[in-house]
């Protein structure tokens, strides 16, 4: 089939795309979870995408390590439903007491369970 068509035609092109992706797209199909797309993913980096500009003019390398730090506090409480600003505070104000054997208890995901 895919010799009868011009090689550079529309036609013959997606049919070599899908040939040389044949297990992706098998696997796609025999498991109806996986999603198509990549949206998911490139809606939840977007602000880290839109902010590179400004994160710039973090003032130095400590200032940069500072920012991601609290990125990746703030993301995940985003993606769990939970408020970023009152997560942060809740966490901030009870770490200086909170044993480190049990810091586990502070991640987003596990109070966000907590509050469902």
């Amino acid at each position: 089939m895919l010799s009868d068509l011009a090689r550079s035609t529309n036609t013959a092109e997606a049919i070599r795309y899908a040939m040389t992706r044949w297990a992706s797209l098998c696997r796609l199909l025999d498991a109806g979870t996986i999603e198509v797309g990549n949206n998911a993913a490139e809606r939840s980096i977007r602000p880290i995408a839109l902010g590179r500009k400004n994160w710039l003019c973090a003032g130095s390398d400590k200032g940069g390590e500072r920012a991601a730090a609290l990125l990746s506090l703030i993301e995940p409480a985003t993606l769990n439903g939970l408020d970023p600003e009152t997560y942060l505070c809740d966490v901030l104000t009870c770490t200086a007491d909170h044993p480190i054997n049990r810091v586990g208890a502070l991640f987003s995901w596990r109070l966000a369970k907590e509050d469902n």
